[in-house]
């Protein structure tokens, strides 16, 4: 019988921006990108698949491997390249192994957005406690976005550095939902809001849950 497979996410960074590269190094667990490189995110089920996958992908480009996180239903991979052309043939090969298509994706979904103004001391020390990005100084406005899949959270975050000026505090990718918190001048905030649901909102694909 015929393996069934579902393709979650399926998301492509042009050029990874300073602050989300540099992120992306203090929490990758393989090869770390660096400013300017594009990048590829792929979640699927069932999600030991994600080791043969990912195995086909780098044999067959110059793309390496980031990431690669199974968890009990999904599985998830991310690579990485200075060409553009590697890392989209790597989600060429992926596709065909997969025997999907672009459009097979779950269409990624803004959960919740919050803005945050003149952030209280007390609750800036507590974020810090956990942040791997920048500190979240007290006074500052902070977003925190969520989306689904969670994997689309990585171009939501990348997308708004190229708009906005903001500090990026931390991502989290991995899970049911992704998230991220920036913070700024209000005015900043909003421009990244805006572009981070610009973004994902112009990501095609099927319903999905």
């Amino acid at each position: 019988m015929a393996e069934v497979f579902s393709l979650r996410c399926y998301c492509y960074l042009d050029r990874m921006q300073p602050q989300y590269a540099a992120f992306v190094g203090t929490v990758t667990q393989g090869d770390l990108p660096t400013e300017g490189m594009a990048a590829l995110y792929v979640e699927m089920s069932p999600g030991n698949e994600v080791f043969r996958v990912l195995d086909i992908a780098v044999k067959a480009t110059e793309a390496r491997p980031g990431a690669q996180i199974v968890e009990r239903e999904f599985g998830m991979f991310e690579v990485h390249s200075p060409n553009q052309a590697a890392v989209q043939e790597a989600g060429r090969v992926v596709l065909e192994r997969l025997g999907l298509n672009i459009e097979d994706r779950i269409r990624p979904q803004v959960v919740s957005t919050q803005v945050i103004t003149h952030i209280d001391p007390y609750q800036s020390q507590l974020l810090n406690r956990f942040r791997r990005g920048s500190i979240l100084v007290p006074g500052e406005t902070m977003l925190v976005l969520e989306c689904a899949p969670a994997a689309y959270i990585n171009y939501a975050c990348n997308e708004a550095e190229k708009t906005a000026s903001i500090k990026l505090i931390h991502v989290s990718s991995v899970g049911r939902f992704g998230r991220m918190w920036l913070s700024g001048s209000e005015a900043e905030i909003q421009t990244a809001r805006d572009a981070a649901t610009r973004a994902l909102e112009s990501l095609h694909g099927r319903e999905g849950g």
